[in-house]
């Protein structure tokens, strides 16, 4: 690839030149650049690989993600640290072992060593399995022959786990000749069809649809567990039955060769290795890197003591998981670099550089400062996303009187001057000394990358009353409004039977059998109620006044759709290159469902009537994507659209990810909330008015008299059944001829009724994302070790916590609790009795990272996205209803890494 050049292009670099022959050395590099420095040293290196410590796991990701553009896909190995806690009885992800165990194999190869090995403190430290990466890939490709009964005998011994069907990775199934396996190191899963003997064809298929979809020229298939019983670790175990009693069940387990969940927990009494390598070692912040692999043993420590404890154990002295930096590298004898932050001394070499956040001298502009960069005789790379966004740059600063030429991929060399490259980077830098200028196409457009976080949930169905508690409020058809006090057994001439108990104003109450739960209704207003009296006439008179309500809002429907299905709409054109363009850009693979619906409503705003669809999906399944698909196409097609959501919070989420996404594009997008000044919002209303925004997303500011559209041509509603029947239509009203869409995951039952029945169209989103796996949920006594262990576990892989406590009076003795309990956690609260502007402003500054663990009510149900949310945490399960809990759990693991949920409950309730 044409990066593959740039580091070639530091060998004027001062810095660099001594380096070559030193065991130790501290260089000083700025952060943008440190991706192409390593990429230099690794092409001047003598030594293989070139292994880069780096301090977080997620800064080792990014940094590999540049050295590959820099080096090339295969000289470049991530070596990932395990999500779990040390001790844990749960599995690490099955595609992080099988990336460590590529790493380990690759190592043990001289022929095919990659050049860099990028890893975080946390994953160096950590001791390895007996005998992992010893065992090489099996490798098959058409033609081989293969013993399919020897071949699954193998993958089963290699920790693969047979099911009827493959859905994850780690799984095979059999049927008949056609063997399906997902390795641990591939992104989809492969079948292997046989002739007899011969694989006769090889190919990817769809977990979803299960039809074959790539063809394969071969497969290498890695062990997915990093501890195998094999004989060294069967024997050991045996000897551990004696030694370590109170493990007897685990020992048993693997000293019989079972292969089963939680097996690796069990590895620091396993004989893990250190091994010896005669690599180089490039430590990058080596403090920050020490600081978090103490913390880290620090916390082991006191783990280790409570599940001494918790296991009988008594005092013994667990064996540590991750040795200490200071042994480690003691220990293998590899010569050690360093790379500091800024210079630390008058010794330490500097490379200078700098960053184009920083800006150029006397606040030029972006344009300005690559002009002089030009006429300086710096070569100048823009790394672009992709090849249509690559030609779009070039137009852009063709405009700005800046001409670059644009570079494929296979070109052997970069020309001199300014050039656009179709390759993606995380930072871009300006190198003086080498006269270099890199440029991503993120600082050239302010448009932030994506990355991709998919991560799953079970699906559920939630009926009615599965959310019914005691203390919510109902109302009988007879009767009015009743405050439901739980489920009661009485006996009645000798009969015993379930009852509701409901309780009215004053002492009256009604035992309702549980065959006539028909004629009540959970209390669905968002307001509290006052109860009914029983007998009383002001039910009756109530009932009346929301018949003629009803009526009136009825015969408004029916015109308004009268006149809607009567107009004729605006027809958008078809997709143009930039729709195209963009919706290349999405960072995940669309699901069949999602890719059917954007066909449906692109289908419907193409027609000359306007579009009324109703797009219906769980949590993290797609809409949102559907809904920007069609903003752009409205917008492309020279119509204003608009985003109507119940909460500030979700207007300013949206808006920094429909910003992101529209960042490249000549559009403007707007956010209508609170959070604006009153001089803000006139501007955007204004903006409105005249045209010059394009996309606005606001709360029901969007629904306010003073507000006019030059010419809106979408309506998209989020989080649909949240708002009122005036609500959504007091905005159609603007325009009959309005495109409308609607996107929800659990849908009012008159929206559902009109889908169901033809009025509004219905598209379903059913599939989930092929990398989704079920949410490991415990459910249990409340377990302080239990909150311990889930919120470092988080702390350690950089994610937050959910804690839900739906009691406001001792919500702030539960946090204090808390703090005391993990006082390294940034712990804060929110609950629904807090002013608006307050709650807002700490789940925003939660959503933004400043804060580890949210204990809250259960507002969390409220349509909040909090990607990096991989655990949650309910004290009282059992005051809440199955569907509030669908609804919690949606709230968590949509990351790339495994989610948990912790549901306790007192010994005498259990869930509903």
């Amino acid at each position: 690839m044409i990066l593959e050049s740039l580091p070639a292009l530091l060998d004027a670099e001062p810095a660099l030149d001594g380096l070559q022959g030193r065991h130790h050395a501290t260089l000083a590099v700025p952060e943008p650049v440190r991706a192409v420095v390593l990429a230099a040293l690794a092409r001047r290196s003598e030594r293989s690989p070139l292994v880069v410590a780096v301090p977080t796991g997620s800064e080792a990701e990014r940094l590999a993600a540049d050295l590959r553009a820099f080096l090339g896909e295969d000289s470049v190995e991530l070596f990932p640290a395990w999500e779990t806690l040390p001790f844990e009885r749960v599995s690490p992800g099955v595609e992080t072992m099988g990336l460590r165990l590529r790493v380990l194999h690759r190592l043990a190869d001289p022929a095919d060593r990659p050049r860099v090995v990028v890893a975080s403190g946390r994953a160096l430290v950590q001791r390895l399995g007996p005998g992992a990466g010893d065992q090489p890939p099996i490798l098959i490709g058409p033609g081989d022959v293969v013993d399919q009964t020897q071949l699954v005998a193998d993958l089963v011994r290699s920790g693969y786990r047979r099911e009827y069907q493959v859905e994850h990775r780690g799984e095979l199934a059999v049927r008949g000749s056609i063997l399906d396996i997902w390795p641990s190191t591939a992104d989809a899963p492969v079948r292997i069809d046989l002739w007899g003997d011969e694989v006769d064809r090889l190919c990817e298929f769809g977990v979803a649809d299960q039809r074959a979809t790539v063809p394969r020229a071969e497969v290498a298939i890695l062990p997915c567990r990093e501890v195998l019983p094999d004989e060294a670790v069967r024997a050991r175990a045996e000897a551990l039955i004696a030694e370590q009693p109170w493990g007897r069940e685990q020992w048993q387990r693997l000293a019989d060769g079972e292969v089963f969940d939680g097996m690796e927990s069990g590895l620091p009494w396993l004989v893990g290795e250190e091994r010896d390598d005669d690599a180089l070692v490039i430590a990058v912040e080596p403090r920050r890197i020490r600081d978090r692999i103490d913390d880290l043993r620090a916390d082991e420590a006191d783990l280790a003591r409570t599940l001494a404890t918790t296991w009988g154990a008594g005092d013994a002295d667990f064996p540590r998981l991750h040795t200490e930096w200071d042994r480690l590298l003691a220990h293998t004898g590899a010569p050690l670099w360093m790379f500091e932050a800024v210079s630390s001394g008058p010794t330490v070499d500097s490379v200078v550089a700098t960053g184009w956040e920083s800006g150029g001298p006397h606040g030029e502009t972006l344009t300005g400062r690559l002009a002089g960069l030009l006429a300086d005789g710096y070569r100048v790379v823009v790394a672009a996303e992709g090849a249509g966004s690559a030609d779009r740059l070039i137009e852009r600063f063709r405009g700005d009187g800046i001409e670059l030429a644009s570079v494929a991929l296979d070109a052997t060399a970069l020309p001199p001057g300014g050039s656009v490259v179709a390759m993606p980077l995380e930072r871009g830098f300006v190198l003086p000394g080498s006269r270099l200028a890199v440029l991503t196409e993120s600082e050239a457009t302010g448009r932030r990358r994506t990355r991709r976080r998919t991560r799953p949930r079970r699906q559920a169905a939630v009926r009615v009353f599965e959310d019914l508690a005691p203390g919510d409020h109902v109302v009988h058809e007879q009767h009015g409004v009743a405050r439901f006090a739980g489920l009661v057994t009485r006996t009645l001439s000798g009969v015993e039977r379930d009852y509701l108990l409901l309780e009215y104003r004053g002492d009256d109450r009604l035992y309702l059998p549980t065959d006539q739960i028909d004629t009540i209704r959970p209390y669905a207003s968002g307001d509290r109620p006052s109860l009914s009296r029983m007998g009383g006439a002001d039910w009756q008179k109530k009932r009346s006044q929301v018949r003629t309500a009803v009526a009136e809002i009825a015969q408004e429907l029916v015109v308004l759709y009268q006149a809607r299905m009567s107009t004729v709409g605006r027809a958008f054109a078809g997709d143009t290159p930039w729709q195209v363009e963009f919706e290349q850009s999405f960072p995940y693979q669309e699901t069949p469902d999602q890719l059917a619906a954007i066909i449906d409503v692109k289908e419907d705003m193409e027609r000359p009537v306007p579009m009324d669809r109703l797009v219906c999906g769980d949590v993290g399944f797609g809409k949102t994507e559907v809904a920007l698909r069609a903003v752009f196409k409205a917008v492309q097609g020279g119509s204003q659209a608009a985003v109507l959501v119940p909460t500030t919070l979700l207007a300013q989420q949206h808006g920094q990810t429909f910003r992101d996404r529209l960042a490249p594009y000549p559009i403007r997008t707007e956010v209508l909330s609170r959070f604006l000044s009153n001089a803000e919002a006139k501007v955007v209303v204004e903006g409105l008015a005249d045209g010059s925004v394009d996309v606005v997303i606001g709360t029901h500011r969007l629904l306010s008299g003073d507000l006019r559209f030059k010419d809106l041509g979408l309506l998209v509603i989020d989080e649909e059944q949240r708002f009122g029947v005036r609500h959504k239509e007091s905005i159609k009203q603007l325009r009959a001829d309005v495109d409308v869409l609607t996107l929800t995951a659990t849908p009012i039952p008159r929206t559902l009724e009109m889908s169901l029945t033809g009025i509004r169209d219905l598209s379903l989103l059913n599939t989930p994302p092929a990398d989704r796996q079920p949410i490991l949920t415990y459910v249990g006594d409340y377990d302080e070790r239990a909150v311990v262990e889930a919120i470092r576990r988080e702390l350690l892989r950089e994610g937050q916590v959910f804690f839900v406590h739906n009691r406001v009076a001792d919500i702030e003795q539960i946090a204090g609790g808390l703090r005391e309990l993990v006082p390294e956690a940034r712990v804060v609260v929110a609950h629904g009795q807090m002013d608006e502007a307050s709650l807002e402003s700490v789940v925003l500054d939660f959503w933004e990272g400043n804060h580890d663990v949210l204990v809250c009510t259960t507002i969390i149900e409220s349509g909040i996205d909090m990607p990096t949310v991989n655990t949650l945490v309910v004290d009282r399960a059992d005051l809440l209803g199955l569907g509030q809990m669908h609804q919690l759990r949606g709230r968590v693991g949509r990351a790339s890494q495994r989610a948990y949920a912790y549901l306790f409950v007192p010994p005498d309730r259990s869930l509903t």
